[in-house]
């Protein structure tokens, strides 16, 4: 039995796992942002909600990145948690064994035991949802490297310089990570958002571009276009240097098959090997892959 939480900027949800697809809600509370005490306070609630047996581990999936070397968290949207030994400090407050896993690597560890990549042995897990950002998983163990780092193909200066056909040129856009030219600028919501913009001078939600694609209009057909060119060649890579044998896509562009389907050939037509099938496609666990993942990440690394 294992504790799991799916904790975000905005909310904390929580379910008690008697397996990895046999979850059994909790609830979901505020997060505290700025006060640990009160983060804490919030997480106990819920533990002692779950009525499960003392020393029943907790396993958590988060926003932010843990080095596995030190064990502290860079979180940005939850400043108390910031900077922190988060599972150390937890398993201390809360008397019980804590595991804490970046929400992508979880979101990878659901996909790859529960979902699309059942039967693979290597998954990379693609997320374009607000921005770029993906995980790792090799016989069902998520693979995070040094610093935590492992699976971002988000970040570094990568991105191509011009794209579409006929080409057009991009900039090399700011990155909130503090470097220029990230896959993270271009792609996913805001990158839609922000090429739109850059070729038509006109500010749309990425779901008004996605729409507006779908109903034939060109030129959110030609964002979409450039931004496939974009996407497909990092991603191409990457599964070029993992081996990955399938990558399920969430977010928000996840959930639009034709736009997976695009991705997917174009990616299909860069990478060394050559396949028929489908490789990158929509993620299956549609219903709470964070919880699912910390599931399988505590039932993994308590049996460990």
């Amino acid at each position: 039995m294992i504790i799991c939480f799916d904790i975000g900027g905005s909310g904390i949800k929580a379910a008690l796992a008697r397996s990895a697809s046999e979850l059994t809600p909790l609830g979901r509370v505020p997060t505290p942002l700025d006060d640990f005490a009160a983060f804490v306070a919030a997480m106990r609630g819920v533990v002692d909600r779950a009525g499960a047996p003392q020393g029943t581990p907790i396993a958590i999936s988060i926003t932010g990145v843990v080095d596995p070397a030190t064990e502290v968290i860079t979180v940005a949207n939850i400043p108390c948690a910031d900077g922190r030994k988060l599972g150390p400090e937890l398993a201390m407050a809360l008397g019980r064994p804590v595991f804490v896993a970046n929400d992508a690597d979880c979101f990878a560890l659901a996909e790859a035991v529960e979902g699309a990549g059942r039967g693979h042995r290597i998954v990379f897990g693609a997320i374009l949802g607000t921005g770029v950002g993906g995980g790792i998983v090799i016989d069902g163990r998520i693979v995070n490297g040094a610093g935590g780092f492992a699976g971002e193909w988000g970040h570094g200066p990568v991105a191509a310089t011009s794209a579409g056909e006929p080409p057009v040129a991009i900039p090399r856009f700011a990155c909130g990570c503090g470097q220029t030219g990230c896959v993270d600028t271009v792609g996913a919501a805001r990158g839609t958002e922000r090429l739109h913009k850059h070729l038509f001078g006109v500010e749309l939600p990425s779901t008004a571009i996605v729409e507006a694609w779908l109903a034939g209009d060109a030129r959110a057909a030609r964002t979409i276009e450039v931004q496939i060119d974009l996407l497909a060649g990092p991603l191409a890579l990457v599964i070029n240097v993992v081996g990955a044998g399938i990558v399920p896509v969430g977010g928000g562009l996840g959930k639009v098959p034709e736009f997976i389907a695009l991705l997917d050939r174009a990616v299909r037509q860069r990478i060394l090997r050559r396949l028929d099938a489908p490789l990158v496609v929509p993620s299956r666990l549609t219903l709470e892959p964070g919880l699912v993942g910390a599931a399988i990440l505590g039932f993994v690394e308590n049996a460990a």
